[in-house]
């Protein structure tokens, strides 16, 4: 059975893309879209409930990040 995912990949996209177009129109330069994704994710796991390990979590961010780029 193929594993579902928790959320609509139409609504994952839309979000990515509204991403992308506010780093386009701006004409950020790679290094700071990706400085800025970095604060937003930090910005995530530190609003996430306190019983969460927030450390665990980011392990796993950037584990699933390496494993995207090997695509």
């Amino acid at each position: 059975m193929p594993i579902q995912p928790k959320y609509d990949i139409d609504r994952q996209q839309k979000l990515l893309d509204q991403l992308m177009d506010v780093f386009v129109s701006d004409q950020t330069p790679a290094d700071l879209a990706l400085m800025t994704l970095g604060n937003a994710v930090t910005n995530v796991i530190k609003q996430l409930p306190k019983q969460q390990d927030s450390y665990q979590i980011a392990e796993q961010f950037g584990k699933v990040l390496l494993q995207s780029l090997d695509k």
